[in-house]
């Protein structure tokens, strides 16, 4: 007679394909004991040290370990340092990009892309409905953790009140790789539908160099004139980059 529980303990798929096998709660007691033991360490540093104390592949561990329950997951975390560089590029990554990497199905994807949503939501409850002067730091966090690894240029306005505080953050246009279409008279619309007082805008180069080019420089004192008759300033204009920024005020261009 064949056992009854034979079916009912056959590991099925979450997702078609993909690496997380089980629909049961994984037992750890199933597990090897080095992955366990290993998953174990992870978890205590990071709850008694934090990220800082951690590199990058090891919080790529972490996010994983819900994925992908039942393998060593260490050799998927290096290979995706390895194709996007660190940990933000790895969340940053398009699914598409992800899913062309051997191992990586939509377990995984979905987790990453869970983490990225939840970093973007957090950086950005830091600056809304704040007074952007006394929060820059936070404001320019943001704009790196949601623009830094973007391929494809996104231009951004935040919206400021009489007060400089920050009523709305809306993206204007999407590009391609080294040019987004903006139009002034659509900044200043959105500004009067708000009435909004001030204006920040921000856009990002995929190429990683912040350094503004003629089109940056002229689309922003189109931006400003417009603005000043209709009696609204525009602040500042930052160009996002891998792993820095520039300021038009700072470096003269406003």
């Amino acid at each position: 007679m064949s056992d009854p529980r034979a079916f009912s303990e056959i590991p099925l798929p979450l997702f078609v394909g993909d690496e997380a096998v089980e629909t049961t709660p994984l037992d750890p007691g199933k597990l090897p004991s080095y992955i366990r033991d290993h998953r174990q360490r992870l978890r205590a540093r990071f709850l008694e040290g934090g990220a800082q104390a951690m590199p990058d592949y090891e919080m790529l561990e972490l996010v994983l370990f819900r994925a992908i329950p039942r393998r060593d997951v260490k050799p998927l975390a290096h290979q995706l340092i390895e194709t996007f560089g660190d940990f933000n590029g790895a969340l940053s990554a398009t699914p598409d990009q992800l899913a062309a990497l051997p191992g990586v199905g939509e377990a995984v994807i979905a987790e990453l892309k869970i983490v990225e949503a939840a970093a973007h939501r957090l950086s950005r409850a830091k600056v809304l409905r704040r007074q952007v002067m006394s929060s820059w730091g936070a404001l320019l966090d943001y704009c790196h953790t949601t623009m830094a690894h973007r391929e494809t240029e996104q231009f951004r306005v935040f919206y400021l009140d009489r007060k400089n505080i920050l009523i709305a953050d809306e993206q204007q246009a999407e590009g391609t790789v080294d040019h987004v279409p903006v139009y002034p008279r659509e900044v200043v619309k959105r500004a009067l539908q708000l009435n909004a007082s001030a204006l920040i805008l921000v856009h990002n180069h995929p190429s990683g160099d912040p350094t503004p080019s003629g089109a940056d420089i002229d689309m922003t004192q189109q931006i400003a004139a417009a603005a000043a008759t209709m009696g609204i300033t525009l602040h500042d204009h930052i160009i996002i980059g891998k792993s820095c920024e520039i300021s038009f005020r700072s470096d003269g261009y406003l």
